[in-house]
C-alpha cells in the first residue's frame, strides 16, 4: 500500500488557460473548504467531482430559507458538482459529463441581474476528497483535449499534473486509479465523435 504524503491543499496545474486567461487548480477537501485560501488564489469557481463529498459555500442564506433544513442562496464561490466514484462503477457518461461540465463552467457567462450577485470570472479549482485521483484525471482529460499541442496524449497531461500536484512515483498506481484512466481514454474518443458531428452539422 502506498504512503500518503503531505502536499499543498491545492496546486496550480496550469497557468493562463488558452482562450480563458485563468489558472487551473487541483486539490482535495481541505483546500476546497478553505474559502479564504480560494479567494487568496483568485479562485472563484469550484468543480467538485467527488460523489462522497459535499460543501455548502452559502455565507448568508436567503431570508426565505430560515426554516429550511439546509441553507441555500447565492455563495461567494460558484460551485459545480459532479459525482465520480474513485474506482469501478462509473458509466462512461459520467466522465464525459465531467469534461463538458468543466468546459461549461469556464465558458459560462452569468447575467447582469440581482439574482446573480457573484459574477466574477476567476481561477477554477477541480477537487475530490484528497486531490489525488478523480480531480487529477478530470483536469488531465481537459488539458489533453484543450491544449493538445502541449499534451498530445492523456498520459502526458497526467504526468504534468502529477508533478504539479507533488504526487510521488510510488503513488502513481492509484493517482489516478487505472479504471479512471481507462474511462478518460474512452471519453477522448466520445468527445472527438461529438465534436466531429457538431462541426459537420454546422
Amino acid at each position: 500500500m502506498a504512503r500518503h504524503y503531505d502536499r499543498p491543499p491545492i496546486s496550480r496545474v496550469y497557468e493562463n488557460l488558452p482562450g480563458y486567461g485563468v489558472d487551473l487548480y487541483v486539490g482535495g477537501r481541505e483546500g476546497a473548504s478553505d474559502v479564504p485560501l480560494l479567494r487568496a488564489k483568485g479562485i472563484s469557481t469550484v468543480l467538485n467531482c467527488a460523489v462522497n463529498l459535499d460543501f455548502n459555500y452559502v455565507a448568508t442564506p436567503d431570508e426565505v430559507s430560515h426554516d429550511s433544513r439546509v441553507d441555500y442562496g447565492p455563495a461567494p464561490i460558484r460551485y459545480y458538482k459532479l459525482g465520480i466514484v474513485d474506482g469501478p462503477g462509473n458509466p462512461d457518461t459520467m466522465m464525459l459529463a465531467g469534461y463538458y461540465q468543466l468546459r461549461g463552467a469556464l465558458d459560462q457567462v452569468l447575467p447582469e441581474k440581482a439574482s446573480y450577485p457573484f459574477r466574477e470570472r476567476g481561477n477554477l479549482l477541480v477537487n475530490c476528497r484528497a486531490g489525488r485521483s478523480r480531480s487529477v484525471i478530470l483536469a488531465a482529460l481537459f488539458l489533453h483535449l484543450h491544449v493538445p499541442a502541449e499534451f498530445p496524449t492523456l498520459l502526458a497531461a497526467i504526468d504534468h499534473i502529477r508533478e504539479k500536484r507533488e504526487l510521488r512515483p510510488d503513488e502513481w498506481h492509484e493517482t489516478p486509479k487505472p479504471m479512471l484512466i481507462a474511462a478518460a481514454e474512452r471519453t477522448v474518443g466520445w468527445v472527438r465523435l461529438v465534436e466531429t458531428h457538431h462541426e459537420a452539422a454546422e
